[in-house]
């Protein structure tokens, strides 16, 4: 009868996985740093020196006119950097000292962007707004600060995530967890990001004072008809769409719901997309946005997709980046769709100034940040 080996011993528990550092709390938290600068100081031109000391604001008497929207809305806008900068913190700062530091860090950033708006005549510089700021900064620090274990270590949440998406998506969730959120300004292409060309000649024009149009001069007075503008925004719309849906394909694991999660993504965008045209304008207007040449581009960026998404992860990121690059340049050499400038001069921003620029971030940026993923050194060095 043969002997049985002796297994080693038992202390009775499992061994404990030492945390780690998440790292979709910390480009989370760079990425919203920089929402909050472009939101305050949006839209970064006409600025002027009124005399005023940069403190000036802090020694003024509270502001005699206000709302409870102006108030919700400041404390609303500064709850998730409370709460990221605690998670970005942990594992190796947690509990009541991360929770001191993200506040410290909100005061800091609050008061240099209402410093700041001191120099913007479109924008006004309150003590009100610093505190209900920091006032948001403390609910998310505290939120953090109690919710960084279950987010962080014990969520089946995170279990999800470790089942469905590959090890280092954490960058990549964040990236395309904003995707929906970029449609919410209003856009001349459907997934047209990064048209810069607008915004760089009305910052020329007002700082040459004399009238830029650098997309006229790029395009050399080429005029287009109406089924060259249809066949730009099918361009547009489908290496937009394609770009975005491969970016996300590329997180999951082969055992991850590919299919479902990705229509998912997509119906969430475009909702967001009719919801924040409905909100904006009108309801009547909710899809407005659905032209011949959206529909078109939505039906090839679809085809696109649907024959790339099952291909290995390197070849998925390399025609991302591709289509993404396509989408970006013609965005910028194709005309402004006539129809968008008329209905976008009816849209008043209002109180809505500081959301508004937020979105702007997005709709400008989010393929940068997509670029920035899909190039991240970390790629190849997982090949390695």
């Amino acid at each position: 009868m043969p002997l049985n080996k002796e297994s080693p011993p038992t202390t009775g528990a499992e061994p404990e996985t030492a945390p780690h550092v998440s790292t979709f709390a910390r480009v989370g938290l760079v990425m919203y740093s920089f929402l909050i600068v472009y939101a305050s100081l949006y839209p970064f031109y006409n600025w002027r020196d009124i005399g005023l000391p940069f403190w000036a604001f802090l020694l003024q008497p509270l502001p005699h006119y206000w709302t409870g929207f102006d108030v919700i809305t400041n404390i609303i806008g500064y709850l998730p950097f409370g709460m990221l900068v605690v998670f970005a913190l942990h594992p190796h700062l947690r509990g009541l000292a991360a929770a001191l530091l993200a506040m410290a860090c909100g005061a800091l950033l609050s008061g240099t962007m209402e410093g700041v708006q001191t120099y913007l005549p479109n924008r006004v510089s309150s003590n009100l707004d610093f505190i209900t700021n920091i006032s948001g900064t403390c609910i998310g620090a505290i939120a953090g600060a109690r919710l960084s274990g279950i987010f962080l270590e014990q969520s089946r949440l995170l279990r999800l995530r470790q089942r469905w998406f590959v090890d280092d998506a954490g960058r990549g969730l964040i990236v395309i967890g904003l995707w929906p959120l970029a449609q919410i300004y209003p856009q001349s292409y459907l997934f047209g990001h990064g048209q810069f060309m607008p915004l760089l000649s009305e910052w020329l024009s007002h700082l040459l004072e004399t009238p830029v149009d650098l997309v006229t001069l790029l395009r050399r007075d080429m005029e287009f008809s109406v089924q060259e503008y249809w066949l730009s925004e099918t361009i547009i719309t489908a290496c937009g769409l394609a770009g975005a849906l491969l970016t996300a394909s590329c997180l999951l694991r082969k055992q991850a719901p590919r299919t479902v999660l990705l229509l998912l993504l997509l119906a969430a965008t475009l909702a967001a997309k009719a919801l924040a045209s409905g909100l904006f304008f009108a309801p009547e207007n909710a899809f407005a946005w659905l032209t011949p040449g959206a529909k078109g581009g939505l039906l090839v960026g679809a085809m696109m997709a649907s024959g790339l998404i099952f291909a290995p992860p390197t070849m998925q990121r390399r025609l991302a980046v591709v289509s993404l690059l396509a989408s970006f340049i013609a965005v910028n050499l194709v005309p402004t769709n006539p129809y968008f400038v008329a209905t976008l001069q009816a849209w008043i921003q209002g109180k809505f100034l500081n959301f508004n620029g937020a979105a702007h971030f997005l709709s400008l940026f989010w393929q940068f940040f997509a670029l920035w993923f899909l190039l991240h050194p970390a790629h190849r060095l997982k090949q390695k």
